[in-house]
Formats: C-alpha cells, structure tokens, sequence
C-alpha cells in the first residue's frame, strides 16, 4: 500500500474555534436562564463533555509538514494542506515533517577494494517521501519511544524525526561499507584508468545516492545528496603509505627532470652543430652529455669548472 490523499471531513479551524468559545458557552448560558435546572445540569455537562471532545479536533500544519490521519487502526489518509484545521477528533493524528534534513555520518573504518583499511565519512541531505511506509513499514513507533526514554522533553514530532533519522544512519553506514569496498583508495598503476574513492569523487556520490535510496525505499525515505566528507588511511597503515606516495611522487619528478634534461643535450647539441660553434667527436660529445646530464639532473646547484685550455687538447 502506498500513500493515499486524507479525503474526510475538514472545516476550517477558526470557524471551530468561534463554536467553540461563542457558541457552546452562549448555548449553555441560554440554558441555565431559561430551562428548569435538572436539565440545565444535563445540557451543561453534555456541553462540557461535547466541548472536549470538539477540542481534541484541531490541527495547525506548517509548511513541509503532514498528518498521518489513523481512524481506531486504520490508515485513512495524509493530509498536508497548510494551514488551521479541524478534523474528526476520533481520528489519530501523527505529524510528520517533509523538510530536507542533514545527516553526518562519523568515519568509519572499512577494507577498499585492494584491503587496505581506510576510514571513511559521509554526510548526506534526507527526506521524507511515503508517509505510509515510514509510519508502517517500519517499527517507528518502537524507534521513537526508545528515544523518548533518553529524551523526555521531546515533541513526539521530533522523537518519531529522530527515529526516522537513526533508521537512515544505520543504512547509510551499510551502504557506504558497501560501495567503499568497491573501489581502490588510490591508484598506484598511471595507466589503469578504474575509478578511485580519491579522484572519483563525482561517481562515488552518485554510487552512494543510488545504494542508500535502494535501502531507503521500504522506509518512505529519500536521499537527496550524499558525499564523502572524509577519507584516509586507518592510523596502522597511515605511515607506511605516506612513504609508499611520497616515493612515487620522488620517482615522478625524477622522471619529468630526466625528460627535460634530455631534451635540454639535445637541444644544446643540435644548436652548436647548427652554428658551427665547435666540432666535437662522439667521445667529446658523450663527455659533454654525461656533464649537463649531471648538472641539470643534480638535487644541489653544480659547482662550475672553467677549462681554458682547448677542446682538441
């Protein structure tokens, strides 16, 4: 069954309200001047009895909120105009807010793809979506007392939203233990172009958003948007990873020096060959070779020698 429009009975609550304050009251004054007191008795607590009963009836909804109208058991409908209405006081009605709420989830640790441990977070903007399933499908009820217990200054609205929200939390802590394993922390290999939890960012939220609705759709539940918000290496491998990336980092930069200094002898060879600067021999030409290598390669500044003698000597 899903959610159905709340079709009974609704008049407006300010119309009510004059009933109630002008009306009975005159109704029950205009007895006790003009009937004979066994009756008047009679009227003024059946008048009394009618008032509270009529009181129980009214409703003030807000923007983005809704009731759950349930008549002795039995789901009659959600009703969610705003507004100051009055209903049938014999139906039971829950409120339920429809607004977007966020949900941080705190890192946990998990295994990606490759083993490695890593801890992971999210947090995500959630819903409510189908007043039936989430008042029905899933035990809310028993949720929402349990937090009454650690809470008893809360609303029952706000007790059944916090219910609502342990329920999402749960699922997105399986949900994010689920894609995390999918993929790899990082990539080691350049050439292997498989998404990663570090630079796939984009597909890992969307991934995320499809599994959590797919949990979340029993529940009436909806997710908007979720993102990882943290992601690193459990403390136990922290440190050996940081020397793992800051070797490959060395080895990258090593090879984008050599990249450039080759080109560098190239170029300088190919200058003076084109000026007709010097004519150097292939031994000449691979002890200047093995120079700049050096000098353009080297982590400190090269200590230059001035040779005043000849090339040819």
């Amino acid at each position: 069954m899903k959610e159905i429009n709340f079709n009974g009975k609704v008049i407006n609550g300010f119309l009510m309200l004059f009933v109630q304050l002008i009306l009975i009251p005159a109704i029950i004054t205009f007895t006790w001047f003009f009937t004979p007191f066994e009756l008047a008795l009679t009227t003024t607590i059946v008048f009394i009895i009618l008032w509270c009963i009529v009181w129980a009836g009214f409703s003030m909804i807000e923007p983005n909120e809704a009731l759950c109208m349930i008549f002795f058991g039995k789901y009659k409908g959600t009703f969610r105009q705003t507004g100051y209405f009055w209903v049938n006081p014999f139906l039971t009605k829950k409120k339920l807010s429809l607004r977007a709420r966020n949900l941080y989830a705190e890192p946990i640790k998990v295994n990606d793809k490759t083993g490695n441990p890593i801890l992971i977070g999210l947090v995500l903007v959630w819903r409510l979506k189908d007043t039936y399933k989430a008042m029905f499908e899933i035990d809310s009820e028993t949720m929402s007392t349990s937090a009454a217990n650690t809470n008893i200054g809360g609303t029952n609205l706000a007790q059944r939203m916090n219910a609502f929200e342990s329920f999402v939390k749960i699922q997105s802590d399986a949900a994010l233990r689920q894609v995390a394993g999918q993929y790899a922390y990082d990539n080691d290999d350049n050439e292997n172009k498989e998404l990663t939890l570090r630079d796939s960012s984009e597909e890992i939220n969307e991934q995320l958003v499809l599994k959590l609705n797919e949990r979340l759709a029993m529940s009436g539940m909806e997710v908007v948007e979720a993102r990882i918000n943290y992601l690193a290496y459990a403390p136990e491998i922290a440190a050996v990873m940081l020397r793992r990336q800051q070797a490959t980092a060395v080895i990258s930069a090593r090879e984008k020096i050599v990249e450039g200094a080759v080109s560098m002898v190239n170029l300088a060879l190919n200058k003076l060959k084109e000026n007709q600067i010097v004519d150097l021999d292939e031994e000449k030409k691979a002890a200047m070779v093995s120079n700049l290598l050096v000098v353009l390669c080297a982590d400190e500044a090269a200590q230059p020698v001035v040779n005043t003698g000849t090339l040819y000597q």
